[in-house]
């Protein structure tokens, strides 16, 4: 099932499910359905699972629909319909976006390179260190906690994009770099527990150069928008998944990451370990709120490019197994030291 959230101006917001290059609109025969994690609640309340009740919903007699294409196509905040990222909430508050990182060889390699020149008497880094301690124990027995890996945090819903929305770099970052992943998208019940919604494409973007001066800096580098689309797959099995990032410079491109290889069986962690050591926390399971969960990636541009971002470029992040590809374009703020300053009240 590939769901869509999506926007028509001057009639509000509505869900979607596409079928070949057809959105059929759910929310035409469910008007008070504007938003999946509204469909999330109505299936729990029906004591069905999200699959069956989209699935009840898709066999209605007058449904509307829209062609695909042209909701793909649409830019945000235009005149047309267009893709809203494939989930939210009226409130940003109640959405948390994370991130797992070190889980995929590639990326080792990349933050090795970031932090240490190597010889062969320089000492493992904290980087590989990790990756090891992954390596080892991240794939525990069922029923058993194994290592906790990496976790970072991105911030609230203010943070969220969708596709053809814009990846900030702000005044006071070093550079925009883009991080294409899959991302786990949840909602935790009114009992507490934790439901896993399926996956989306992703765009875990950082500042690498801010995190380059010091490994201790990860944690400001990843305070920026992000983005997830254009659709929630609440099918797929995440055991092997096929990714491919390129970024267009004037229509030219000026990067291509080749074949990207994520899922368990390329990854150090298991799908559960990561799950289970995001909601070991018992403020990641307050009913009704919204978890987005970047699962790492295994290349970044920033290691072997020499340019940085300029306003205008446009990343894909694409992948056979998730239909349309997830599309983005950078805008570069001004540069801008100047202090916030707080003032007393």
């Amino acid at each position: 099932m590939r769901v869509v959230q999506f926007e028509i101006p001057g009639f509000g917001r509505r869900i979607g499910v596409v079928e070949d290059d057809t959105v059929l609109d759910l929310t035409s025969v469910r008007p008070e359905l504007t938003r999946i994690h509204q469909c999330f609640s109505a299936a729990r309340s029906a004591g069905c699972s999200l699959n069956e009740y989209l699935v009840e919903l898709t066999d209605q007699t007058y449904l509307s629909s829209m062609s695909y294409e042209e909701l793909w196509t649409a830019t945000p905040g235009g005149n047309l319909p267009y893709l809203c990222p494939p989930i939210d909430h009226e409130d940003v508050n109640r959405v948390f976006i994370t991130g797992t990182g070190l889980t995929h060889t590639g990326s080792m390699q990349s933050r090795d390179q970031m932090h240490a020149e190597e010889t062969d008497d320089t000492p493992k880094t904290d980087s590989a260190k990790m990756f090891e301690m992954g390596l080892e124990g991240g794939k525990a027995a069922a029923g058993q906690r194994g290592v906790a890996p990496e976790w970072f945090y991105k911030g609230t819903g203010v943070n969220l994009r969708g596709h053809r929305g814009r990846l900030d770099v702000p005044s006071f970052a070093l550079d925009g770099g883009e991080e294409p992943e899959i991302a786990g998208i949840y909602m935790i019940g009114r009992d507490g527990q934790p439901y896993r919604l399926g996956f989306a494409l992703g765009n875990e973007w950082s500042d690498h150069p801010t995190e380059k001066i010091n490994y201790l800096y990860l944690a400001p580098s990843k305070l920026r928008t992000c983005a997830i689309g254009p659709e929630l797959n609440t099918s797929i099995e995440f055991d092997e998944i096929r990714l491919q990032c390129s970024v267009l410079r004037n229509d030219e491109a000026v990067y291509n990451s080749g074949e990207l290889l994520s899922g368990e069986n390329f990854m150090s962690h298991t799908l559960a370990n990561c799950e289970d050591h995001h909601f070991k926390y018992p403020q990641h399971r307050q009913p009704g709120d919204i978890h987005i969960h970047y699962f790492g990636t295994s290349k970044l541009s920033y290691g072997s490019r020499d340019w940085k971002y300029q306003s205008g470029d446009e990343i894909q992040v694409s992948s056979d197994q998730f239909g349309q590809p997830l599309i983005n374009v950078v805008n570069v703020e001004e540069p801008n030291a100047t202090p916030v300053v707080v003032t007393s009240a």
